[in-house]
């Protein structure tokens, strides 16, 4: 059975975004984060084949009701996205479609969510979640691990359960009680007050869980400790109802293995963005990886999108009268995610 690639959508667009400098085509499109998001599909491409894995790319879409009722300020602390990746999205939507992946969202749902229910619903197949997110670290067993993309930008690092421990010094079963203790300040949590990473992964380590802990205080030896765990018993049930993710798919909704398949790249439409936005450095990598014929355009063909021009192998040339435009550095390197 094919194993299913689970992608953070947002989580690797906004990674992308800050990690490309300042990118724009000829006509001032803005281009870093679809840049970099076409170098991300290219290493999906190349690394986890169609043939081998489906998956889908899963998006955020509108508040989640559920977690705004307990907490009404969970996530105010976040920014609106810049409006110049706001204008790349759809056509970083349309990028990730031309690769071949299924687009996943659900209203009122958040991804993280959804790629829990997901896991939870195809629970015969091996999963990796590509993101860095803490909160899927919950998820993992023995069957879904996360591929977390690596710190020096060459690939990702596999977090199956012995990384999972390592890295936050709980098991799988205990992130959910580690996040309640020391809160998450990316999504607005708070946790409890003078309780850091060491000393929640001692507490889960000592006494089972945070239901253990509020069972039995006593077993919790700092006096200071005890009570300001006890103090805040209600805060720590929120907090475990805020981190823990949805299980079960949405109401009425009816799921398959059909929404998760991949399709082969179509690369004439992705060819065709990268001309129109000059990134030119994927031109350079699709001229690499795809069949001379992908790039053919068909006899009668003349109102389809791509026209013979922007299928045409060779670089497009600049304007009559205007000079090479410069292109940033980051879009001659090769970007690697």
């Amino acid at each position: 059975m094919r194993s299913l690639i689970l992608i953070d959508s947002y989580a690797q667009i906004f990674r992308g975004y800050f990690a490309v400098r300042v990118l724009t085509s000829h006509d001032g499109t803005p281009t870093n984060a679809v840049f970099a998001m076409a170098k991300f599909l290219l290493k999906l491409h190349a690394d986890y084949p169609v043939d081998a894995f489906d998956g889908a790319f899963v998006f955020d879409l509108g508040k989640p009701a559920h977690r705004l009722e307990l907490a009404p300020d969970y996530k105010a602390n976040r920014p609106p996205a810049p409006p110049d990746l706001n204008a790349q999205v759809p056509i970083i939507r349309d990028l990730i479609r031309a690769f071949g992946w299924p687009l996943f969202e659900q209203q009122a749902w958040e991804a993280d969510d959804l790629i829990s229910a997901l896991a939870n619903a195809f629970s015969e197949r091996e999963i990796r979640i590509i993101s860095a997110d803490k909160d899927l670290a919950q998820l993992v067993n023995g069957r879904v691990a996360m591929l977390v993309p690596s710190r020096t930008g060459t690939g990702f690092e596999l977090r199956d359960e012995a990384a999972v421990l390592e890295k936050f010094g709980v098991p799988p079963s205990g992130i959910i009680d580690y996040l309640a203790l020391v809160g998450d300040t990316a999504d607005n949590i708070p946790g409890i007050e003078g309780v850091g990473p060491k000393t929640a992964a001692k507490l889960i380590s000592e006494c089972g869980s945070i239901d253990a802990i509020l069972a039995n205080p006593a077993a919790v030896a700092s006096e200071n400790l005890r009570r300001k765990l006890v103090d805040g018993a209600e805060h720590l049930r929120k907090n475990q109802a805020l981190v823990r993710l949805l299980h079960e798919p949405p109401e009425g909704a009816s799921w398959s293995d059909a929404m998760l398949e991949r399709t082969a790249p179509d690369f004439r439409r992705i060819r065709e963005l990268a001309v129109k936005l000059d990134l030119n450095s994927v031109i350079r990598d699709l001229d690499k990886i795809a069949p001379e014929s992908a790039f053919e355009v068909a006899s009668g063909d003349s109102d389809d999108l791509f026209s013979a021009a922007a299928a045409a192998k060779p670089e497009p040339a600049p304007a009559a009268g205007k000079a090479p435009e410069k292109k940033p550095a980051s879009d001659q390197m090769e970007f690697d995610f």
